[in-house]
């Protein structure tokens, strides 16, 4: 036997300590350079949001750039970007809908029938639409693509952080206490998939007084510092509670937006792609 160099994929050995990659393909018309994964331990934390805000942005700098929403039971991607037209797709591919700018988006509200209706399906059904939408969709020409992921840690996240090939990931939390230990899950589940942590993004970190300018902690002190700390990880932005920011959401004009409390997500993208 020839001396062990860890990597699996290219060893015909078999032994003891062999793991055989669960990663897939693209499909074979995709031309996909760098994947970021949007994690949060807990839904409702703005996940989504975080995700739309880093392909707008990114687009705007340039780059072509795509959201691959595996949130299967709870897509809300569409929406923010106004998205009507249903994906359409042939015997070998699915394609996404592009927005008014440009970014490419796969959801599963752009393949039902209307957006209200509910996905009642089971795990690994959910799991493998998820997985699908990495395998059967052509993106062609991204430079960034963004994976909004399932809240938790369970089946469907482990499926997805198993299945697509995630350069780094950015972990979304809010101010509450609990939040460290819900970011703790989170952040040992990335080191357990050895997918490196871009940072820490802290949605609905304060509001700001619009008559006397003073930050006003809604949810109580942050504590994204000290988990930050304690995990070793950089603090990449914390996002107040903007009402702007809420009606282009509500109606799908996010592109629009002219924040600039997220434009650090974006730094620490590019130099941790470089």
């Amino acid at each position: 036997m020839s001396e062990c160099t860890h990597d699996c994929s290219s060893c015909g050995e078999s032994c003891s300590e062999r793991q055989e990659s669960l990663i897939e393909k693209p499909h074979e018309l995709s031309d996909i350079k760098k994947v970021i994964g949007i994690v949060s331990g807990k839904g409702g934390v703005g996940k989504s949001l975080v995700t739309c805000l880093s392909a707008v942005l990114m687009n705007r700098r340039g780059f072509s750039t795509a959201v691959l929403d595996a949130d299967i039971t709870g897509p809300s991607v569409p929406k923010a970007f106004g998205l009507k037209e249903k994906a359409q797709g042939n015997e070998t591919a699915i394609f996404p809908v592009k927005t008014k700018k440009g970014i490419k988006v796969m959801s599963v509200n752009l393949l039902l029938p209307d957006d209200t209706d509910p996905v009642i399906w089971r795990g690994p059904i959910i799991a493998g639409t998820a997985k699908q939408f990495w395998t059967d969709v052509v993106w062609d020409d991204v430079d960034y693509m963004f994976v909004d992921m399932p809240p938790g840690t369970g089946d469907v996240p482990l499926t997805v952080f198993q299945s697509i090939p995630l350069d780094g990931i950015i972990v979304v939390t809010s101010p509450q206490e609990l939040v460290s230990l819900i970011v703790g899950k989170a952040v040992k589940m990335a080191n357990m998939m050895n997918v490196p942590i871009i940072g820490l993004v802290e949605n609905m970190s304060y509001a700001l007084c619009p008559d006397c300018g003073k930050h006003i902690n809604v949810f109580g002190e942050s504590h994204i510092d000290e988990t930050a700390k304690t995990f070793d990880l950089k603090v990449l932005a914390k996002l107040p509670i903007d009402p702007e920011i809420a009606k282009l959401v509500d109606s799908g004009m996010l592109e629009l937006t002219e924040t600039t409390a997220a434009d650090p997500i974006a730094d620490a993208i590019e130099e941790f792609c470089k």
